[in-house]
C-alpha cells in the first residue's frame, strides 16, 4: 500500500532501487516454482523412485519447503497426458505474481523494455498456459519452463531476458549506507542534506524503542534529492522529501487528519507554506479506502537553513508512530483537545508518547488510579474531573516524561509504576491544596469583617463621626462574597470528592462570617453617644475576634504545605489549633465582662440591647473558629499520617 501511495503521489523513482531488489527475490522464486513443476510432472511419470528434493533451493528463495516437497511428493497422472498435484493452482498463481513484480521492476527503471515484457506475458496468458487450475496438461508444463528457440516464446525465457534486465537496473542502483540511510546513485552536493535529514532522524529514533519503521532511503532522479521515510507500519502513511538545491518540498500522507494536522504544527518555526488537507482515495486502503496530502514548501537562501529544516522533519518522524493510539488512550483520561496538546508537547520537548505505550500506557494509569486513589477517582472517570484541567495535562505530561526516561535509563517498569503513583497522590495532595486556598480566602473576608467592626467602634471611642450605614453595607457585600466562595468550593469539594473534612472546613468559616456580617448590622445600630466604656469592652473583644481570624487564616497556610513534608509547617499549623482555642476562651471572659457592665451600668435600653447582641454575635464568631481549630487538626493529622 505505501509503494501505491508513492506511485500514485508521482514519486516512484524513488522506489526504484526497492523494486529492483523485489524483483530479483521474485526471479529466485519463479525459478524454484518452475522447476518444482517439472519436479512434479517427473515424479509423477515415474512415481517409483525418489522425488526431487528443492528444499535447499526453496529455503534460498524464502519459500516454505514443506509446500513445494508437498506438491512435488502428491503428483500424480490422470490418464496418459494430465498431472494433478496439491496446491498446484495456488502455485500457478504465485508463478503469475512473480512474474508481474519483476516487469513491475523492470518498468519503473526502463519503461519500454517493461511495455514489451508485460506484452509477452499477456502473450502467455492468452494462450491459457498460467490458469490457475488443480490440472495440467504435461505439454504444458513443456511450454512454460522450455527454452529452446524453436520453441518459440516461453515464460522461462521471459524470465531470463527480465533477470538480465534488472542486473542491470541493479548496477545503477548500487548501494550504500549513509548514516543509516539506503542511498542509490546520490550526486555530492545531494550527501550533505541526506545527513542532515538523517542527524534529526537519528536524534529522536531511540524514542521508537521496539516499533518497525524509520528506514529511510534516498536517490537523486530527475534532477532533485529523493529521500523517503517508511514511518511506521500504517498503510498509506508515507512522506517524501524532494530537494533541489535549497528548495524543499515535503509531500506528506496519513489516513488521519488529527494526526497530519499535528505534523504540520511542527515547523510553525520555519516559513514554510502548506497546501490544505485534501482527501484522496486508493483502493484497499481501509474501510473508505481514503487517505489525506498535505505538501509543503520551504525556500532558504542558505544551506545552513535548508539543512536544519531537513533535520526538523527528520526528528518529527518518529512522534507520528502509534500517535492516533496514543491520542486515543489519552482522550479517555482528559478532553480530545488536551490529549493532541499533550501528544505535541511531548514531541516539541522530544520525550514522546512510545515509552509510555511501550510500557502499558492505560493499564499504567489505570494501576496508579487503583493504587493511589481508588475512593477518590471512580472507574471511567476523566483525569479532569477528579484532579480539574491543568493538573491532569501536567500529571500525564508527567507520566509520559517518566515512560520515556525509564525506558531510556533501563529502569524497571515497577519503579515507574511507583513514580506515576507518587505523582497522581501528590497531584491529589495539590488539588486538596486548591481547596484550601479557598477557605483561607474565606478566612480573610472574615478579617475584613472584624477589622471593620473594629475601625467603627474606634472612630465612636473617638468621638468622631461614624455613620453605621456604610459599614453595614459594605459588610453584606463581603458576606455575599464570602457565600460565593462556599458554593463554589462546597461543589468542587463534591466533584473532586475531595475529603468530607475540607468541606466542614469551609463550613465553619462561613458560619463565622455570619456571625460577623450580624455583628457590624448590629454595630451599625450603636447610639453614637455610647458609653465609653462599653466601647473599651467591644473594642478589647473585637482585638481577640481579629486574632482568631489571623490565626486560623495562618494554620490554613501552613497546613497547605504539611503534604510537602515540612515539618515546621505541621507544628505551626498545630500551633494555631492551639491558639484558636485559647482565643475563643479569651473571648468568652470578655463578653461576660461586657455583659456584666451593661447589666450594672443602668444604660438606656437600645444601648443595653445592641451592646449585648454585638458582643454575644463576636463572641459565636470565635466559637466557630474554635471548631474550625479542631476540624483544622484533623485534616493536618490526616496529612501526617500518610
Amino acid at each position: 500500500m505505501k509503494t501505491q501511495i508513492i506511485e500514485e503521489l508521482g514519486q516512484g523513482d524513488i522506489l526504484l532501487p526497492a523494486l529492483v531488489a523485489e524483483g530479483l527475490a521474485a526471479n529466485d522464486r519463479i525459478k524454484v516454482r518452475m522447476s518444482a513443476l517439472q519436479a512434479a510432472a517427473h515424479h509423477a511419470r515415474v512415481p517409483d523412485r525418489p522425488a526431487s528434493d528443492l528444499g535447499i533451493e526453496s529455503q534460498a528463495a524464502s519459500i516454505a519447503p514443506a509446500a513445494i516437497a508437498t506438491l512435488i511428493g502428491g503428483a500424480h497422472m490422470i490418464g496418459q497426458d494430465r498431472l494433478a498435484a496439491p496446491n498446484l493452482a495456488k502455485l500457478m498463481k504465485e508463478i503469475q505474481d512473480d512474474a508481474a513484480t519483476m516487469i513491475r521492476a523492470v518498468d519503473a527503471g526502463a519503461p519500454d523494455d517493461g511495455k514489451k515484457a508485460n506484452a509477452r506475458l499477456d502473450a502467455i496468458r492468452g494462450a491459457g498456459l498460467l490458469d490457475a487450475v488443480s490440472e495440467i496438461d504435461i505439454s504444458r508444463i513443456a511450454r512454460l519452463t522450455g527454452v529452446a528457440e524453436t520453441a518459440g516464446d516461453s515464460l522461462h525465457r521471459l524470465v531470463m531476458d527480465l533477470h538480465k534486465q534488472l542486473n542491470g537496473l541493479a548496477a545503477s542502483c548500487s548501494e550504500e549506507a549513509l548514516d543509516g540511510a539506503h542511498v542509490f546513485g546520490l550526486h555530492a552536493e545531494d550527501r550533505a542534506a541526506v545527513a542532515a535529514f538523517m542527524k534529526g532522524l537519528n536524534a529522536t529514533r531511540g524514542l521508537k524503542f521496539n516499533h518497525p519503521g524509520l528506514d529511510t532511503m534516498a536517490t537523486r532522479a530527475g534532477g532533485r534529492l529523493l529521500i523517503q521515510n517508511d514511518i511506521g507500519t500504517t498503510d498509506a502513511h508515507v512522506v517524501v522529501i524532494a530537494v533541489k538545491k535549497n528548495a524543499i518540498t515535503v509531500t506528506y500522507t496519513d489516513v488521519h487528519l488529527a494526526r497530519a494536522k499535528f505534523f504540520i504544527s511542527l515547523f510553525d518555526k520555519f516559513e514554510a507554506t502548506w497546501s490544505g488537507l485534501d482527501r484522496h482515495t486508493a483502493a484497499g486502503l481501509g474501510e473508505d479506502n481514503s487517505f489525506y496530502l498535505v505538501t509543503g514548501q520551504y525556500q532558504t537562501d542558505h544551506a545552513a537553513d535548508r539543512n536544519e529544516f531537513l533535520a526538523a522533519v527528520g526528528a518529527a518522524l518518529v512522534f507520528l508512530i502509534d500517535w492516533n493510539k496514543a491520542r486515543k488512550l489519552l482522550r479517555t483520561w482528559v478532553a480530545k483537545d488536551d490529549a493532541a496538546r499533550i501528544l505535541e508537547w511531548a514531541a516539541r520537548h522530544r520525550i514522546g508518547h512510545r515509552g509510555f505505550l511501550e510500557l502499558g500506557g492505560n493499564e499504567l494509569l489505570g494501576s496508579a488510579v487503583r493504587n493511589a486513589a481508588p475512593a477518590r477517582i471512580g472507574f471511567g472517570e476523566r483525569l479532569d474531573q477528579a484532579l480539574g484541567r491543568s493538573a491532569a495535562i501536567d500529571f500525564l505530561k508527567a507520566a509520559l516524561r517518566a515512560s520515556t526516561e525509564a525506558l531510556l535509563s533501563g529502569r524497571s517498569v515497577r519503579t515507574v509504576r511507583d513514580q506515576i503513583e507518587a505523582d497522581l497522590v501528590r497531584h491529589l495532595e495539590r488539588v486538596d491544596g486548591a481547596l484550601l486556598a479557598s477557605v483561607l480566602r474565606q478566612t480573610g473576608l472574615a478579617h475584613d469583617l472584624v477589622t471593620a467592626i473594629t475601625r467603627h467602634i474606634a472612630a465612636l471611642s473617638a468621638g468622631q463621626p461614624a455613620d453605621g450605614k456604610p459599614l453595614a453595607q459594605r459588610c453584606a457585600a463581603i458576606e455575599r462574597k464570602a457565600d460565593r466562595i462556599a458554593l463554589e468550593s462546597r461543589k468542587e469539594v463534591d466533584r473532586l470528592d475531595a475529603r468530607p473534612v475540607i468541606g466542614q472546613l469551609i463550613d465553619r468559616v462561613e458560619e463565622a462570617i455570619d456571625e460577623l456580617e450580624q455583628a457590624a448590622f448590629v454595630a451599625s445600630l450603636l447610639p453614637e453617644r455610647t458609653d465609653p466604656a462599653l466601647l473599651a469592652a467591644l473594642a478589647e473583644l473585637c482585638v481577640v475576634a481579629v486574632t482568631a481570624a489571623e490565626v486560623a487564616a495562618s494554620g490554613v497556610a501552613a497546613a497547605m504545605d504539611v503534604p510537602e513534608g515540612r515539618r515546621i509547617d505541621s507544628e505551626d499549623a498545630l500551633a494555631a489549633v492551639t491558639r484558636l482555642i485559647d482565643a475563643e476562651h479569651a473571648a468568652d471572659t470578655k463578653e461576660r465582662a461586657t455583659t456584666t457592665l451593661v447589666f450594672r451600668g443602668g444604660f438606656d435600653v437600645a444601648t443595653s440591647l445592641s451592646v449585648i447582641e454585638l458582643a454575644r454575635a463576636i463572641e459565636r464568631a470565635t466559637d466557630r473558629f474554635a471548631a474550625f481549630g479542631h476540624l483544622l487538626r484533623r485534616h493536618i493529622m490526616i496529612d501526617l499520617a500518610a
